[in-house]
């Protein structure tokens, strides 16, 4: 069995860390939400969904690293504008052969975990279909587990790469390696700005989002605007036809609520700037029109500016 860390031990590093406990792995939680701690520390873990219903004991459970000692794999599961502190922080976490796997929405999270861990350590993971949620602290849900994919970023031996996802297998992930990290990550993307935006200003399910006319032209616009700057960029997505298959993969989870959504009606800090934010940033530095996504940054800034408003 595996000495794992996941560093953002949130709604989907949650649903990593129960799979994996329940699979006799040796799992380390970190997260900075401390009810989130107190309650697994309490309770163990309680995962629900597409999964099963369980509640497993991880090793520990903390806001820190601190006294964890080198492990086999490091998630890095927090959202995108968290990754750096993240990659900082995992120093004591590192041994001789421990891989790093580094799990974010959107594009640019790789490039700045390499600016901290040996990239010869890193490898980039993609997940999609999950759906995950937390119910309350120490209970993670998930409505699926569709795609779990990971790359080498660069440098990182074969036999590494396969020893880490031999862990997510053994723990009932149907795990996929790709040599193709670029067409890899923006299959992901293409569906991200797809539902992330429009979830978050019009509150609807990815399910909801598909079936209603309006909501679908937003959502399947942002992700042909996506595709084009993945063209743009050279990136071969080996997709026929790339929006079917983002109704295709939204289909799957017709009820999840994607995090976006789910962060603003908390009143939480967003991803935006790394998904949609990310489509609109690019296609001004290669010329490609995003006038969809423009549109939905601007709304999902204007949402959180008065949120933020009202909150003071």
């Amino acid at each position: 069995m595996a000495k794992v860390c996941i560093v953002g031990c949130g709604a989907m590093g949650s649903v990593y860390a129960g799979l994996m406990a329940a699979a006799g792995h040796e799992v380390h939680a970190v997260t900075p939400w401390q009810g989130h701690v107190d309650a697994i520390n309490a309770h163990g873990l309680h995962v629900s969904g597409y999964s099963g219903d369980r509640v497993v004991r991880l090793a520990s459970a903390a806001t820190t690293v601190e006294g964890i000692g080198p492990c086999d794999v490091v998630i890095i599961a927090t959202k995108a504008f968290d990754v750096e502190a993240a990659a900082r922080s995992v120093g004591p976490l590192m041994g001789a052969d421990t891989v790093v796997q580094t799990i974010q929405n959107g594009v640019g999270s790789p490039d700045i975990v390499a600016r901290h861990v040996d990239p010869s350590h890193l490898a980039v993971g993609v997940v999609g279909g999950y759906g995950a949620s937390i119910r309350e602290s120490g209970h993670a849900h998930h409505n699926g587990l569709a795609v779990t994919w990971f790359g080498a970023y660069a440098g990182l031996p074969r036999r590494s790469l396969e020893a880490s996802a031999e862990v997510w297998r053994s723990s009932g992930f149907d795990v996929a390696l790709h040599d193709d990290v670029a067409s890899m990550v923006w299959k992901k993307v293409i569906m991200n700005v797809a539902y992330s935006g429009t979830a978050g200003l019009t509150e609807l399910t990815i399910g909801q989002i598909i079936n209603h006319p309006y909501a679908w032209e937003v959502a399947s616009g942002c992700s042909r605007e996506a595709v084009a700057v993945a063209q743009a960029l050279g990136v071969d997505l080996g997709l026929p036809d790339p929006i079917a298959h983002v109704r295709a993969l939204g289909g799957k989870i017709p009820d999840a609520r994607p995090s976006m959504l789910l962060d603003l009606q908390a009143g939480r800090r967003c991803e935006v700037d790394a998904i949609n934010g990310a489509i609109v940033r690019l296609g001004r530095e290669l010329g490609v029109p995003t006038p969809v996504n423009d549109v939905v940054v601007a709304l999902i800034r204007a949402k959180e500016s008065l949120q933020v408003s009202s909150d003071g």
